[in-house]
């Protein structure tokens, strides 16, 4: 199997042909998740709620990522394989640095990180030493006791304004990929339209160019609170390979996140 590149999700926002990616932290889903077809898998510091059992992500560290990452990169040689950088790992463009060479050397492809304009001296001090970036707008979790919780972003006119201006910035500053996650569609429609990058949604309507989905949550193991974004894809079939293919088929074909699944 030829490994999936940024350059194939450029192409295929160009097609309109829209893409699914997952979360996994393990070899044995990783494998499983290629398989079927996933092309783009997220080590997400979101394991630190769903393998750790933290409230939240802020306790995850570099070493915890890198830790999954190699597992992850082993069980799925094949697909583009994004790391996020935790809680205050990229504070200063040169500690964001030191620890992207960390995630890369476990065998990621692309860092993500979260965060508007002010990240945009960082995403090129990146980019120029050879570390592909992924930027995370509207929702991110790691400023959850800024937003005062886990709220939906951009809904004002002056906030949904900031936010494609930011998604504009850091395209400009190199970033190769944008997650948009808890947004309302049409802002969400607006900054896909805007960027030549594709944009993977996350509660950000059917209108971007992917969906990314964190494992647990397609699976319908979500330990509590349901996000409204969130399907269980495991509930039809009761057979996870299934699931995955049918998840791969409904973003394809945009059947979702259909409007239940999206905020206006």
């Amino acid at each position: 199997m030829k490994p999936t590149t940024v350059t194939h999700l450029r192409q295929w926002k160009q097609e309109q042909r829209k893409f699914a990616s997952l979360t996994a932290y393990d070899a044995s889903f990783a494998k499983l998740f290629e398989e079927q077809g996933v092309k783009v898998l997220l080590v997400g510091d979101s394991l630190g709620m769903t393998l750790q059992g933290h409230d939240s992500t802020l306790p995850v560290t570099v070493a915890d990522v890198a830790y999954h990452t190699r597992a992850v990169r082993r069980g799925a040689p094949a697909c583009l394989l994004l790391a996020d950088l935790p809680f205050m790992s990229y504070a200063t463009p040169q500690l964001a640095c030191t620890n992207a060479a960390e995630l890369m050397q476990a065998g990621a492809n692309m860092v993500k990180l979260e965060g508007g304009s002010w990240l945009c001296e960082t995403v090129k001090m990146l980019t120029e030493r050879a570390v592909p970036v992924c930027g995370h707008l509207g929702l991110t979790p790691q400023s959850v006791n800024v937003f005062g919780g886990y709220k939906v972003q951009g809904r004002d006119e002056l906030a949904a304004k900031q936010l494609l201006e930011d998604a504009q910035n850091l395209e400009l500053a190199g970033i190769q990929l944008l997650v948009l996650e808890c947004v309302p569609t049409e802002l969400a429609r607006k900054v896909t339209e805007a960027l030549t990058i594709p944009v993977i949604g996350i509660g950000a309507g059917n209108v971007t160019d992917g969906q990314i989905l964190v494992m647990h949550d397609a699976f319908g193991i979500t330990g509590g609170h349901t996000p409204k974004f969130a399907k269980n894809f495991l509930a039809q079939s009761g057979d996870i390979r299934l699931a995955v293919q049918q998840y791969i088929q409904d973003v394809e074909q945009g059947i979702y996140p259909a409007e239940e699944h999206s905020f206006n």
